[in-house]
Order: C-alpha cells, then structure tokens, then sequence
C-alpha cells in the first residue's frame, strides 16, 4: 500500500436536546469514518475534531464553540501538514461547519491539494436533535439516548434559524420530533451515509 488517505471526522459539543449527548455529531461522523475504514484498505482514521463551529447553539449549557473563522482555519492548516499522505477527507457531522468546510474547500482548490470536504445529504430530515439524529444514535449508541426525556420542537426556517439562533426559538434545543425516532430508521440512515460517503470518496480518489 501507497501513502494513505487519512480522514478525519468533524462533529462538535453542542447540546442535543435533554435527551442526546453533547458529542452526538462526533459520534456519527466517527461511525461513518469508521465505517469507511472497513471497506477502503487504504485509509486510516485520525483523531476528531469534537469542538467545532456551534455558535447556533450559544447559551445552552454544554455547547462549546471556536466559530467558523477559526474552524476554516483549523480545517486548511491540518490539511496542510498532512502532505505526506494522498489525500484528506473531512468527514462532518455538523451542519454548523459547512460554512468553514466551503471556506477551506476554496483554500484547497487554489492550492491544488487533494482534500475532499463532505457531510451528509438527507431526502427529508429535521434539523437538529429530531428523528434523525435520535433514530442514528439508537442505532449507534442506544445506551447514551433517554427517549423518555425526548420532547418535539418547532422546525423553524433556515434564515430564522441563521438570523436567531436556536435559544430563541426552542427552549429545550430541539428542532424536529425525537419522540419518532427507532434504531430501525437508524440503520437504514447511517446505510445510506455510508454509501454515500463511500461512493464520494471512490469518485474523488479516481480523479
């Protein structure tokens, strides 16, 4: 084997509901990037990014935050220094880093380097600590997941969400409905991720 493809998942520490935990991104982005170890021989896993961009979620407590400057930042300079490898996946878990994943995606594009920035595109999810990230962690961490303190929260739109935040909008840092959630749903979404994940990785390191 050559020089390896060294993915590193990003997730965060921001609250998740009073009934998922704080890493719940980190856990998942993990998985995924565990997941694709299993089926690539050629890549190894680095440690996570587990304290990313989650100024969304600022006030509750648990949250921590370097926000988005800092986290493209962090993103382009730990690409950087992995130049002995063939390559970098940022395997994300946070719909809150994006905006530092595009940043730093442009970064590379200019400097030629061989990154590819990735997360997860769902058909139909909630925005946070709903069905679909509780359905996932049933399915990846049940024993971390109290459905019985599981409460439905309002899905607001995205330029509220951007505009306010999520404090003003849900006392209890839910958005979508947990109280659906299954490990059933879970396993059929982390499949699909995975698939996902493993057939842009096999596109990107064809070019």
């Amino acid at each position: 084997m050559g020089e390896p493809i060294v993915v590193v998942p990003v997730g965060s520490c921001e609250q998740h509901g009073p009934h998922l935990p704080l890493d719940t991104d980190t856990v998942v982005a993990t998985a995924l990037a565990d997941a694709l170890a299993r089926v690539r021989d050629d890549v190894v896993v680095a440690p996570p990014l587990a304290v990313t961009a989650s100024g969304e979620h600022q006030g509750f407590p648990g949250t921590l935050s370097v926000g988005t400057e800092i986290m493209a930042g962090t993103i382009t300079e730990l690409a950087r220094s992995a130049d002995w490898a063939s390559g970098v996946v940022f395997v994300n878990g946070h719909g809150g880093n994006v905006t530092a994943m595009q940043r730093a995606a442009e970064v590379f594009a200019v400097e030629r380097r061989r990154v590819l920035v990735w997360w997860p595109r769902f058909d139909d999810a909630d925005p946070h600590a709903g069905h679909t990230e509780t359905s996932l962690m049933l399915h990846l961490d049940p024993e971390r997941v109290d459905l019985d303190a599981a409460v439905a929260g309002p899905i607001p739109s995205l330029p509220d969400l951007v505009r306010h935040g999520v404090r003003p909008l849900s006392e209890t840092g839910v958005l979508g409905d947990p109280t659906t959630a299954s490990a059933a749903d879970g396993r059929a979404l982390f499949d699909d991720l995975v698939e996902q994940l493993r057939s842009a990785v096999a596109d990107w390191a064809d070019t």
